[in-house]
């Protein structure tokens, strides 16, 4: 049986304005939901890395990649194994603290999950935070009984352990170059 899980997808791509609104086109497209997205350069301003993370069947998940592969913006294309997968989110948490006792709580409690604190008034305390869903999921239902203000999470970014990399020799060399040059000289 083939079941609906979450899938990590590791894209290369053109650092150019709508590649983005092109990928995620094409999930919305076919009716898949992104249950997260990050994006930023590379080693090489002209290429992206996306992040993505999407809940559906393996065979559905190797459809979207093989499709994803076609876009002519896009260099590579993989799927992360989950057993050589580093996946890490940025979580920053602002949180109501009336007094001294429920900062040092709070504190505390951010120590715990070795959160940074990097903003503190008299009413509030903001932390920062770098895990995976478990960790940042830990940290929100402990801080929730004292009141989260604002919380915002970046999405997961993903690497795969050791000498497992992005394999960017996926796609065929010249594989678009005769529409590239059709395109240029308008045939």
């Amino acid at each position: 049986m083939n079941e609906n899980k979450r899938w990590t997808l590791a894209v290369l791509v053109d650092n150019e304005a709508g590649v983005l609104s092109r990928v995620a086109r094409l999930f919305s497209g076919k009716g898949y939901n992104i249950e997260s997205l990050a994006v930023g350069t590379t080693d090489d301003p002209q290429v992206s890395r996306i992040t993505i993370e999407v809940c559906t069947a393996e065979d559905q998940v190797r459809l979207l990649s093989n499709q994803l592969r076609k876009l002519i913006c896009v260099h590579s294309v993989k799927i992360l194994d989950d057993s050589h997968a580093i996946r890490r989110e940025l979580l920053l948490m602002k949180v109501l603290c009336s007094t001294a006792e429920t900062r040092n709580e709070i504190i505390q409690i951010g120590n715990i999950f070795r959160a940074s604190i990097i903003d503190v008034s008299k009413s509030s305390i903001t932390l920062a935070l770098i895990g995976d869903e478990q960790k940042t999921e830990a940290i929100q239902n402990l801080l929730r009984e004292f009141g989260i203000l604002e919380l915002v999470r970046t999405g997961m970014v993903a690497l795969e352990r050791g000498q497992y990399t992005i394999d960017e020799q996926t796609k065929e060399k010249g594989e678009f170059d005769y529409g590239k040059n059709v395109l240029r000289e308008g045939l």
